[in-house]
């Protein structure tokens, strides 16, 4: 009676079936689920302040705990209380919206790239680069590759963890999911990849070079590790790849993935050629 905007549209909330389930107990149904008994709130005749959880007045801690009394079961998540995002004091309902969604799945307040930009500037900033994954054009959103909600240890680059990118399958990187061929198993690894991890060598998020290299020239980019230190750069009888007749000086040998073309893994060459 006092709130019909939001009682007219609650049936087409997922929410709405706490109630057309008919078997959750009243303390879990309907608008008392989430905000709690409304004894208090009817005697005054309205008022935020007289709701046991009124959400824009609740810190950020308690919001999180709230919609956890249901939501706790979800394995995606389980890791929430450790995500960057709780820790960072952002509750739930800074991203979704239970009563005015911008979009009926998840419940986003916003647009699912503008609601990720609002806080992460500097990543809409390397999505209008020349080379990027095409967020912005709808292919793809960011939940893609992230778990907003946290995610468990990471099994590549443990010294440097990535941000709350979820696992694909085997626990391996979300890139795989869709560049499944660069998956293996090979017969010969290339550490950069199955060690460190795809950023290594590429910006997950734009760049402003051919294949989202961090480097302008294929050749830098190798010779990051490449560089004649310890074992790196050189071949299994000693000699070193830098040498007169491989010169990277020289343009042509400067482009090596035409001949090392199997760069994320071999079956036939340690050396990754053809």
């Amino acid at each position: 009676m006092c709130h019909p905007a939001q009682w007219q549209e609650f049936y087409r909330n997922p929410h709405y079936k706490s109630l057309a389930s008919g078997k959750e107990t009243p303390a879990k149904t309907g608008c008392e689920g989430c905000h709690g008994p409304a004894k208090q709130h009817i005697e005054a005749q309205g008022g935020k302040t007289t709701i046991p959880n009124a959400f824009s007045l609740m810190p950020a801690r308690k919001a999180l705990d709230t919609c956890l009394s249901c939501h706790g079961k979800d394995y995606s998540r389980a890791d929430i209380h450790r995500s960057s995002h709780s820790q960072g004091d952002i509750a739930c309902n800074s991203c979704h919206s239970v009563h005015k969604p911008a979009t009926p799945k998840f419940l986003l307040a916003k647009r699912q790239t503008d609601l990720c930009y609002g806080c992460h500037a500097n990543v809409r900033t390397q999505f209008s680069m020349p080379f990027k994954h095409r967020v912005n054009e709808g292919f793809m959103n960011c939940t893609d590759c992230h778990n907003p909600h946290g995610t468990p240890a990471p099994t590549w680059r443990m010294g440097q963890r990535p941000r709350m990118v979820t696992h694909a399958l085997a626990n391996e990187q979300p890139c795989l999911k869709c560049h499944s061929d660069k998956r293996g198993p090979f017969a010969f690894e290339h550490a950069a990849v199955r060690v460190d991890g795809c950023e290594s060598c590429h910006n997950p998020h734009g760049s402003t070079n051919a294949k989202l290299l961090r480097r302008t020239s294929v050749f830098t980019t190798c010779l990051e590790c490449h560089n004649g230190a310890g074992s790196f750069g050189r071949q299994n009888d000693g000699i070193a790849t830098q040498s007169p007749t491989h010169d990277m000086r020289n343009p042509r040998y400067q482009n090596c993935t035409t001949c090392h073309v199997r760069i994320h893994g071999s079956n036939a060459d340690r050396t990754f050629l053809r």
